[in-house]
């Protein structure tokens, strides 16, 4: 993609845009169709956002099959991270934010050709920075912040143990981790996923099997880890409960196998374990506009300085969502791209 985006222009907007919507809940391969749709005026304090590139997240599935914990009202417009540019701005919004990237509002559906928002509720991105690593720069990297951040008092020299190591949360995770000096093991399902995340950087990769507990007081020479990080779920997560030292955190953030677990009671009681979960749109809710701003800040900072990256898998069309629905559901290390144009340049060879 191009990343000289940031200067003001002129920009002709069509009458009529692209969505991608769903009129009842259920398998997105069965219940998502592309729609033309009017390109909404803009009044006074809004402004028109063109999107760039959206990626596909678990929520979006469960907005999608209605199992997630907060549903839209329909019909929606699916999709909920992603990136555009201003285009157009009503009366009392300075000119000089049109052209300027910005997140695209995730209460409205983002895979979309436009969409209205109020220029007061603007996050603008950095503008030097490519639209494919914008349009995945806020959900993922924020929860893995708070996930370090807000469970544990953790000090340099720390282990943390994370299953689905190669998800986008965890990839966040294994980089902030790292900057912030603390030590983190890695979980992955495949020798394929595990070669991998060596190659990404990560410190210590290992197939995620019944050998992990002792394998961890091994590492840490019996005392086990400060903090779990848990999006599993199942076998996983209880293999996470048994890694962690006396007072450890086990946090759940995600539940890809949805089987019963019955965690360990030796763990309750023994070692003081504690089990939390963490939902980023609950946390969201909780925060002031500055705080979450300033939030925010914290992930896009090291972005714009390139001091982390956020893999990409494939780029697909906006009027491909079916193979790129495909391709989200195959095993892979990144994510899958929806973008407004196919020949806009966004390169998923990072």
């Amino acid at each position: 993609m191009d990343e000289g985006h940031g200067m003001a222009k002129e920009v002709n907007v069509p009458s009529t845009g692209r969505a991608v919507c769903y009129h009842e809940y259920g398998d997105p391969r069965d219940v998502l169709q592309l729609e033309e749709m009017p390109v909404p005026e803009v009044g006074a304090g809004e402004v028109l956002v063109e999107m760039q590139a959206t990626t596909i997240h678990p929520s979006d599935l469960g907005l999608i099959n209605g199992s997630y914990g907060r549903l839209r009202d329909l019909p929606a417009v699916a999709g909920r991270e992603g990136v555009g540019t201003v285009v157009s701005v009503g009366s009392g919004v300075d000119e000089k934010v049109v052209g300027r990237p910005v997140a695209l509002p995730d209460d409205q559906g983002t895979w979309q050709d436009y969409v209205k928002a109020q220029a007061d509720d603007l996050i603008l991105l950095p503008a030097l920075v490519p639209f494919d690593q914008l349009a995945v720069s806020i959900l993922n990297p924020l929860t893995a912040w708070r996930l370090l951040n807000d469970f544990e008092y953790l000090k340099e020299g720390d282990f943390v143990i994370q299953n689905a190591g190669n998800s986008a949360v965890g990839l966040s995770v294994i980089q902030f981790a790292k900057k912030i000096g603390i030590n983190l093991i890695s979980l992955v399902r495949s020798e394929e996923r595990r070669l991998e995340l060596i190659d990404f950087g990560a410190g210590e990769v290992w197939i995620d099997d019944d050998e992990v507990p002792d394998r961890t007081k091994e590492l840490t020479n019996g005392k086990g880890c400060a903090l779990g990080l848990n999006s599993v779920g199942g076998r996983s997560a209880l293999r996470l409960a048994r890694s962690l030292g006396q007072g450890g955190v086990h946090v759940t953030f995600g539940a890809m196998d949805s089987s019963p677990v019955r965690f360990p009671t030796r763990s309750l009681i023994f070692d003081d374990v504690r089990f939390v979960g963490f939902w980023l749109d609950k946390w969201k809710r909780k925060q002031s506009p500055g705080s979450l701003r300033n939030a925010i800040e914290e992930v896009l900072q090291p972005l714009a300085l390139a001091e982390i990256r956020h893999p990409v898998d494939k780029v697909f069309g906006l009027d491909e969502f079916d193979q790129a629905l495909a391709r989200n559901g195959e095993s892979r290390m990144g994510k899958v791209l929806l973008v407004r144009r196919k020949d806009s340049g966004c390169d998923a060879s990072l």
